[in-house]
């Protein structure tokens, strides 16, 4: 089975029911809201959308006709560059359904690096929304490869075809046979240099991300999922697809403001919140502060809270459950590269264990090696190792990096970890430099090349540094230029030329130390101004 059989089956079982619900609550706010009151009635089909599973299933197969028409055939590679919306999923499952590849791409991706991961992946088509038109302008007469460019609203610019046409194609859509093995997506992650690398998946791993999901929270035709995080994420819609398999509605919020947040939570009575950390803090702080009144809010339907994509303080959760002391809580450890969801996973029985990623998650293995691949002993440090229905096939049209990470059908993670006594596995630092911030992967090398530009800066290293809110924030160790008058407040100017949640968050004059064959020793600096290992302070709380 692939995962648009899926969609095929819960429009045929559910056809009127509401499938994906979108929340606008900045539209509700210019529109008919001084305030986005968690008090306050209003009118509430404002900045809402929905569409029905029979509905999402017809516009997957419009799409699916659409790109056909243009073109686009099994094999093929169309981009999604949009914000989270209700036309997002179904034309995901629209590109499915051809048997070409979705390739999600990250809303804040600069101009290069549009053009940059659609060469690399190879895009034939490329769907984007009104955020994006002047990146997109900017670059495509240099994306040769890219025949067709296709516009998700209203206005569409004369270089550009627009979705609306869809509707010229018919609601059902046969298409070619497809199996699990069949490739199904692209998904762009980074390595040390900082370069993306291009993730390619098979059906095998959207359907395993379905399984693994459900299996871990139970979810039932009656969940509502909140979905708050990008969807061009594995850890957002891939969460989600466990309610996806039995006909759950999924709720997509654009907005992460904890009034936000709770309002929505209430009024579309979801029982499943998936949060990053940040957002689960401005929450509790606003309760504390009385910006949020909790007896205002029904939260009845509420039953799990789930957090991912970093490291989470046990003084969190500890605060959170004096709160929503019925609430479960659950965490899990996934890479791209193992498609989201629950490669390892801690389990909602195990709250005892908060600080641990977990064990091992339904049909994933574990291990923990030394740098000879020889398993190290409970209570030592290793790289952790994976297996599993999730793994990538590879990283596309990049063998060498393949086969650094890839050995025998287990995916070297990158990531130290140690196991405890009762095979929970912990992780105390990170073999890669990539800095976590607020669930957001950062290169160091990226921002470091970019300060490098600067001609007062002799030379630069960036860490990231605990953080509590973000759980890390990067932090830029500057050595200037002999006779340099730079100050931080200039450092910081000259920082707004990059993407505003890549800026270092600190700015530290001193030494960037290099080891005799020229490479910085980042360890050293960690040292010098983490003391430890930023993660090991999170799991320790």
């Amino acid at each position: 089975m692939v995962i648009t059989e899926i969609l095929e089956k819960n429009a045929t079982q559910y056809g009127d029911d509401i499938a994906l619900t979108e929340i606008n609550p900045e539209l509700r706010e210019q529109h008919s809201w001084q305030e986005f009151s968690l008090v306050e009635a209003a009118d509430k089909t404002i900045g809402r959308r929905e569409i029905t599973w029979k509905g999402f299933y017809e516009d997957a197969c419009r799409t699916a006709g659409f790109l056909e028409a243009y073109g686009i055939k099994k094999g093929d590679k169309v981009a999604i560059l949009l914000m989270n919306c209700i036309e997002w999923l179904p034309l995901y499952f629209g590109i499915l359904k051809t048997g070409a590849l979705a390739v999600p791409m990250n809303f804040r991706y600069t101009a290069d690096e549009i053009d940059y991961c659609c060469s690399l992946a190879e895009v034939d088509m490329l769907f984007f929304g009104p955020e994006f038109t002047e990146r997109v302008d900017a670059v495509r007469g240099k994306m040769a490869g890219v025949k067709h460019y296709v516009f998700v609203g209203e206005e569409t610019p004369a270089f550009a075809e627009s979705y609306a046409k869809r509707y010229e194609y018919p609601a059902q859509y046969k298409g070619p046979s497809l199996t699990e093995e069949d490739d199904a997506a692209i998904y762009f992650s980074s390595g040390t240099t900082g370069f993306p690398k291009a993730i390619l998946h098979p059906h095998r791993s959207l359907m395993s991300s379905c399984i693994t999901e459900n299996k871990h929270h139970g979810q039932t035709k009656e969940d509502v999922f909140l979905c708050i995080p990008p969807l061009y994420h594995t850890g957002a819609k891939m969460h989600w697809f466990g309610s996806f398999l039995v006909g759950g509605r999924a709720v997509l919020l654009r907005g992460v403001k904890p009034q936000w947040i709770m309002q929505t939570a209430a009024e579309e009575h979801a029982s499943i919140v998936w949060l990053l950390v940040p957002w689960a803090q401005d929450i509790l702080d606003a309760i504390d502060s009385g910006e949020i009144d909790l007896k205002n809010c029904d939260l009845s339907a509420w039953r799990l809270m789930h957090i991912g994509a970093q490291p989470v303080p046990p003084s969190l959760i500890k605060r959170w459950k004096e709160h929503f002391p019925h609430h479960e809580y659950d965490t899990n450890y996934g890479l791209s590269e193992s498609i989201g969801p629950g490669c390892v996973h801690l389990g909602v029985e195990n709250i005892h264990k908060v600080g641990a990623i977990g064990k091992a998650g339904y049909g994933w293995e574990t291990k923990i090696v030394g740098e000879k691949g020889e398993l190290v002993e409970s209570g030592r440090v290793g790289e952790l190792a994976v297996r599993g229905p999730g793994v990538m096939k590879c990283y596309y049209r990049d063998e060498k990096s393949t086969e650094a990470v890839l050995k025998d059908g287990w995916l070297y993670t990158g990531d130290m970890a140690m196991e405890d006594e009762d095979g929970f596995i912990y992780l105390v630092d990170r073999k890669k430099d990539v800095i976590i911030s607020g669930g957001e992967n950062l290169y160091p090398v990226q921002i470091e090349d970019c300060l490098r530009t600067n001609p007062e800066i002799k030379d630069v290293a960036v860490i990231g540094l605990a953080d509590k809110r973000l759980g890390e924030i990067a932090a830029a160790i500057i050595a200037l230029q002999p006779g340099s008058k730079a100050t931080v407040a200039d450092i910081e100017e000259f920082c707004k030329a990059m993407p505003r949640y890549k800026r270092p968050k600190k700015i530290i004059f001193g030494d960037v130390p290099r080891n005799p064959t020229g490479k910085i020793e980042k360890p050293k600096l960690r040292e010098m101004y983490c003391g430890e290992s930023v993660v090991k302070k999170q799991i320790e709380g």
